[in-house]
């Protein structure tokens, strides 16, 4: 069992790779804990307040981690396979939580922190899982998206991103790189991973802001079209790719919601057995 600290003393080995983490509200074992899988670019600290938040808007216990190659974890070696995202779904996450001693859990994951979330929980037959909450979800590459993903990729190399990101990434070159150059690799380009949405069968809340620069609507319809469970939809207007971060407390209130009544069910499933 890991120190459940907002400021850990040691990083979670993970079969040899050392990852940082931070966790929030109640341990496991005394309520449900949300699982925080960031974006292509994220970490830890790039979360910023909303898990110490997301804590309090929802009484539940909140764990949170950098992936291998960003924040302060192990570095990885690039380049990355285009299937990266299955890769850290099928045979990375749930050791995570394994070693982190995680019982039952939501996962929520931000952009390809919910393309992971998504692919875990319609190919991994996990019990701990009992919901899903999806961030800007990506499920297939859009024109758009891939135009927002090169632009980055100008500014990264000439003008000041890289220098902030920095502050974040240890490893700031692995980081974007092995974000930037899969998703503009031509191989990735009939890469598709909506067939897990097939094999949900927990309650889903999925939050997409009306101006995302790196994925349609088209995201969340194609949830809908083959969506299976109870299914739930924010649609934040004037909100861009972080719905957590530019509209937060419309965010917090639907995920604190979903949880809520995921609670109240899962409770109700308890007293009538």
């Amino acid at each position: 069992m890991i120190r459940w600290t907002a400021k850990p003393d040691a990083p979670l080995n993970v079969a040899g790779v050392q990852l940082e983490y931070a966790c929030y509200g109640p341990p496991p074992g005394q309520k449900l804990t949300l699982v925080l899988l960031h974006e292509g670019l994220g970490c830890v600290a790039l979360w910023r307040e909303f898990p110490a938040q997301l804590a309090k808007a929802t009484g539940l216990g909140v764990f949170v981690y950098s992936r291998q190659g960003y924040g302060t974890s192990t570095p990885v070696a690039l380049p990355r396979s285009v299937d990266y995202m299955t890769q850290e779904a099928e045979d990375v996450l749930g050791r995570v939580m394994d070693v982190a001693g995680l019982g039952d859990v939501i996962l929520l994951g931000h952009s390809d922190g919910a393309t992971i979330a998504s692919i875990y929980a319609g190919s991994v037959s996990d019990r701990r899982v009992r919901g899903l909450i999806l961030i800007a979800p990506h499920f297939f590459v859009e024109d758009a998206g891939l135009d927002s993903i090169r632009a980055a990729g100008i500014e990264f190399a000439s003008g000041s991103l890289k220098q902030r990101l920095a502050k974040y990434h240890d490893d700031v070159d692995g980081a974007f790189l092995g974000w930037h150059d899969v998703w503009t690799d031509p191989a990735f380009a009939c890469w598709n991973a909506a067939d897990a949405i097939d094999h949900w069968r927990i309650p889903v809340l999925a939050v997409q802001g009306g101006e995302d620069p790196y994925g349609t609507a088209a995201q969340i319809e194609e949830i809908e079209a083959r969506i299976y469970s109870p299914l739930e939809i924010e649609i934040l207007s004037e909100c861009g790719h972080a719905p957590h971060l530019e509209r937060p407390e419309e965010t917090r209130a639907a995920i604190a919601e979903f949880c809520a009544r995921l609670v109240r069910l899962e409770q109700e499933d308890v007293h009538l057995a």
